[in-house]
C-alpha cells in the first residue's frame, strides 16, 4: 500500500499545515480495538460513503481483538452500530481541500474527507451477525480500506442519533425539507 502523500494527489486551492500532526507528540492515547476486513484495497475502488458502500452489496467484517471482546456483551440487541475508525492512510496535514466534485476548496472541518488532523472515520452500519467469542461482527457494508483499524464501537439509537431536519446548506438533498 502506498503512503498518504501518494494516495491523496494535490489539487488547486489546497493548503497544508506547517507541521504534520502525524509527526507531533500525542496528547492522548488511542488504542486500536480491532480491524475491518473489507473488499476495498485501493482508494479508487473504495466507496466514498456508506450509501455508496451499501449500493455495492459487498458486506464487511469487523474483528474485535481478544482483550476487548467482553465489551461486546449485549450489542447483539442493536440493529445498527456506530464505528469509529482510524483512517491510517489519510494525510493529516491537509487543512484546506478541493474535492473532485466541488467548484471551490473548503476547510477540512466542513468536509467528510478522510484527510484531517485526526483521521477518525464515522460509519453507521447494519449489524448482520455477532460472535462474542471470536470477536467477529458481520456488517452490511463499510466504506473503508481493508485492514482499517477500529478505535471504538457504539450502538446506534435512532431516537437520539438521528435528526430528520439536519442538512447542509447548498447541498442537493431533494428529500429534505428546510425548516
Amino acid at each position: 500500500m502506498t503512503g498518504s502523500r501518494e494516495m491523496f494527489e494535490e489539487r488547486e486551492g489546497e493548503r497544508r499545515l506547517n507541521n504534520d500532526p502525524a509527526s507531533m507528540p500525542p496528547d492522548g492515547g488511542i488504542v486500536f480495538i480491532g480491524r475491518i476486513a473489507s473488499p476495498w484495497i485501493t482508494r479508487e475502488t473504495c466507496p466514498k460513503n456508506m450509501h455508496a458502500a451499501r449500493e455495492t452489496g459487498q458486506p464487511a467484517v469487523l474483528t474485535i481483538d481478544a482483550p476487548y471482546r467482553e465489551g461486546l456483551q449485549g450489542l447483539e440487541r442493536a440493529s445498527h452500530v456506530i464505528i469509529l475508525s482510524w483512517l491510517h492512510y489519510a494525510p493529516r496535514d491537509l487543512i484546506v481541500q478541493k474535492p473532485r466534485h466541488a467548484a471551490e476548496a473548503k476547510g477540512v472541518f466542513s468536509l467528510r474527507s478522510p484527510a484531517r488532523p485526526n483521521p477518525i472515520g464515522l460509519h453507521v452500519a447494519r449489524l448482520v451477525g455477532l460472535d462474542q467469542d471470536t470477536g467477529r461482527i458481520d456488517l452490511d457494508a463499510i466504506d473503508v480500506l481493508d485492514g482499517t483499524p477500529v478505535i471504538d464501537l457504539k450502538p446506534y439509537f435512532a431516537s437520539t442519533d438521528a435528526f430528520a431536519e439536519a442538512m447542509i446548506e447548498g447541498r442537493d438533498e431533494p428529500d429534505r425539507i428546510r425548516r
